[in-house]
């Protein structure tokens, strides 16, 4: 379920045209089996219908082979916000995660270190207690670390957690649907899983950077609660268009985001 933004067409058909785009890229998503965060519209536009001669801003295009579609390529491109580069991953599977033995009731803070600052988190196993188990366990076995975010799209999410950085990987496992009830909303800072359809939720997940009203499709598992300007960051770096891209926009960034490690306190 890939975010598609909003190419220019007339208002009057705008939010019909975003509708069908939401349900034709969930389905396209689920049949190609990678994992996504969902599509949805953001404000962004080429240009404006008028009855004048129209003006329009061309961005320097990207040749493709420049544009990263994987792991190793993204290792080659300068590190986002003035950072260093981490080491690398190590590659790793997992049959099933272990049970971490996490009280539903208490919330579990947990630090994502990224090369454009640290992002302080909420984890909450009482209204997803499966999707935490996995994030917990996948984080202190060091899964993340090295990591990149391999998706930005600015005014809608940030997407990481695939050690291919491809879009399509995961941990070797799936975890169960815990969706949020309907009328709850994927707000700025929200923490949410992504998935290419029913039950292939895996290791994927994606941050709101802005407020949006997708459908509740995605598990939401926590929030963040500190570091709101490093959202702010991450949607300043440069984006290219991926040839194995679904987005109609730019989103791969062409400068690497990394999730230097993720720290959970217990």
């Amino acid at each position: 379920m890939y975010p598609g933004v909003g190419r220019s067409i007339r208002p009057v058909t705008r939010l019909r045209i975003l509708v069908v785009t939401v349900i034709v890229a969930l389905v396209v998503a689920a049949c190609g089996g990678s994992e996504s965060a969902p599509t949805t519209s953001t404000t962004t536009t080429s240009t404006t219908t008028t009855t004048t001669p129209e003006t329009t801003t061309t961005l320097p295009e990207i040749p493709l082979d420049l544009v990263p579609g994987n792991y190793d390529q993204f290792r080659v491109q300068p590190t986002a916000c003035g950072a260093v580069a981490p080491e690398p991953l190590t590659p790793m599977e997992f049959d099933a995660p272990a049970d971490m033995g996490l009280d539903p009731s208490t919330a579990i803070r947990a630090t994502l270190s990224t090369s454009c600052g640290d992002l302080e988190v909420e984890l909450d196993p009482g209204i997803a207690p499966e999707t935490v188990n996995s994030f917990v366990f996948l984080s202190i076995e060091s899964y993340f670390d090295g990591t990149v975010f391999h998706r930005v799209i600015p005014g809608f999410v940030a997407q990481g957690g695939d050690q291919t950085a491809t879009g399509t990987g995961g941990p070797g496992y799936s975890i169960p649907d815990e969706f949020p009830p309907p009328g709850v909303g994927y707000e700025r800072g929200t923490i949410a899983m992504a998935n290419a359809g029913p039950g292939t939720t895996g290791s994927q997940f994606f941050i709101m950077v802005e407020d949006s009203g997708l459908p509740p499709q995605f598990t939401i598992f926590g929030r963040v609660v500190d570091g709101f300007d490093v959202l702010d960051r991450l949607q300043e770096v440069p984006l290219g268009i991926s040839p194995t891209s679904p987005d109609p926009v730019a989103s791969t960034p062409l400068e690497t985001i990394y999730v230097n490690t993720v720290t959970i306190e217990r």
